[in-house]
């Protein structure tokens, strides 16, 4: 290898520069990935570099960066651990390969999916500590000229830092994730709920709960049910100057008219049967602080006018008494339904709607806070991890590629949900996709699409006869119920119809690899 000194001074300036910009950012790793990719690229004279990250479940490569003629054809290609980037991954060595196709270790099955015929190459090993976390390729030199030792010795310089700059943004993920729990733990307490806003639309929820932050004015919070209503509840109390004093929860379908009354304003001796000593309501106990009334669109009629009149005068009498009582709540109330048509229908009164309607917050589902998901899942692995004592290093690459593409429907509670199942029926290290038992529906245009698909592969191939495409049919047919069962043969053979020694058998005859 030559000797750094025969680096340029340009090429030199170059590299302060990206040692520079790893130093001082984190947040954007992949933009700064890029961007590294880009200047080795550059300095190389290639036509094309990848970035592939290995899959720490079962060894596989995909891409992560792909720049190049074919970078958009290639990022939803795996690559198996039987390739050149394989051989580097587990060996932890770079290589010069300019005779690409003679290479023992050479698969095709990139090429054969893109056309773009690899002739040299470098490849090398990205590694953190004693692990390999990824593999940086650098193909086809401009001009047709071979790779040589200058090339590699300046991939070998950019690919270090590359690592650095991966690590030092994993590091950087990891301690905000922990950062924002501990924040959340020690403004909410234990009595609250750990909050995470990762998205645009929740951050700028939470800006307009700060410019409200200082008035007493009743908040609507409206949204799907599991989005989360409560725990935006505890963030208007929290961020307001009445954060010291009590957050009292109510659920207005949780108890029938009779007792949800002297639930919220308290009853005295006498009020009825059961009543033998005076009680309190949630109004006087919520006295100086804030009052959250869940599913405010399940108030009966008759209690409407009375939470009116506190919203006004702040006063009330006790069931079974004539005695006023004054409080100073903040009001907050919370619904998945749709308060206006009830307004029409005659079922919720127009002057409480406006009453409560002061500052109304519109809470996304989770399917538009997509950002959320993946802090939201580690939260939820931590915590049932612990429950069910089992030590779950993380989720599988396909279980999160099916937990992005679910729509949610339940939104936050279904998610806590499915991992909270997932732990108990899965096995460490990893949650599998086949372990969150996710409804898998798929439009009739999106199957008939990838039937299409296979079928137009299968006539382009050179032998179209029908065994060869039965079988190539069954190989991909097989091969993507294994991949959405994380190749759990059991799980697979249940939604193939078949039995687990037959599933056996095809991945042998068909040559299905993992």
């Amino acid at each position: 290898m030559s000797d750094i000194k025969s680096i340029s001074l340009d090429k030199f300036k170059s590299l302060i520069e990206i040692n520079t910009r790893i130093n001082l950012s984190y947040g954007d790793s992949r933009a700064l990935l890029a961007s590294i990719l880009e200047s080795v690229m550059c300095m190389v004279q290639c036509e094309a570099a990848s970035l592939l990250l290995v899959n720490r479940e079962d060894g596989r490569l995909h891409f992560s960066i792909a720049l190049g003629p074919k970078g958009a054809e290639v990022k939803k290609i795996k690559v198996d651990k039987n390739s050149i980037a394989g051989w580097v991954a587990q060996n932890k060595q770079s290589v010069v390969i300019n005779d690409v196709g003679s290479d023992p270790r050479f698969n095709s099955s990139v090429q054969d999916k893109t056309d773009y015929i690899s002739k040299n190459m470098i490849a090398f090993p990205m590694c953190v500590g004693d692990e390999c976390v990824g593999v940086i390729e650098l193909i086809n030199k401009a001009s047709d000229i071979p790779f040589n030792d200058d090339d590699l010795m300046m991939l070998e310089l950019l690919g270090k830092q590359a690592a650095i700059a991966y690590e030092n943004a994993r590091k950087y993920r990891s301690n905000m994730f922990e950062i924002d729990a501990l924040h959340n733990a020690m403004n909410a307490g234990r009595d609250y709920h750990t909050f995470i806003a990762k998205s645009p639309a929740v951050l700028s929820i939470l800006d307009n709960i700060d410019e409200a932050s200082s008035t007493n004015s009743s908040v609507l919070i409206i949204g799907e049910s599991g989005v989360g209503k409560e725990l935006f509840a505890e963030q208007v109390h929290l961020r307001s100057l009445r954060r010291d004093k009590p957050f009292v929860r109510v659920s207005c379908a949780a108890l029938s008219p009779a007792l949800l009354e002297s639930e919220l304003f308290g009853h005295v001796k006498g009020a009825y049967t059961d009543a033998v000593s005076d009680v309190k309501g949630r109004f006087e106990t919520a006295d100086g602080g804030t009052i959250f009334l869940d599913e405010i669109g399940e108030l009966p009629l008759a209690l409407q006018s009375k939470l009116l009149r506190v919203i006004q005068e702040r006063k009330f009498e006790r069931v079974g008494s004539s005695r006023t009582v004054s409080v100073d709540v903040r009001i907050i109330a919370a619904t998945n339904r749709n308060l206006e048509d009830m307004v029409h229908s005659g079922t919720f009164r127009n002057d409480l709607y406006f009453r409560l309607n002061v500052l109304t917050l519109n809470v996304p589902p989770l399917r538009e806070r997509k950002e959320e998901i993946e802090p939201l899942c580690a939260l939820f692995l931590d915590k049932f991890k612990k429950e069910t004592h089992k030590n779950f290093e993380g989720f599988s690459e396909s279980a999160l590629s099916a937990i992005y593409s679910y729509s949610w429907p339940g939104n936050i509670r279904e998610l806590e949900n499915t991992v909270e199942r997932a732990c108990i029926i899965g096995r460490p290290p990893f949650i599998q996709v086949g372990d969150l038992r996710l409804p898998v529906k798929k439009t009739e245009s999106g199957i008939q699409g990838e039937i299409q698909n296979c079928v137009s592969e299968i006539a382009s191939s050179e032998d179209v006869s029908l065994k060869n495409a039965l079988n190539a049919f069954k190989k991909k047919y097989v091969l993507k119920i294994l991949e959405e069962n994380g190749w759990n043969q059991t799980a697979a053979a249940k939604v193939l119809g078949i039995q687990r020694t037959y599933v056996s058998k095809l991945i042998s005859e068909l040559g299905i690899r993992n």
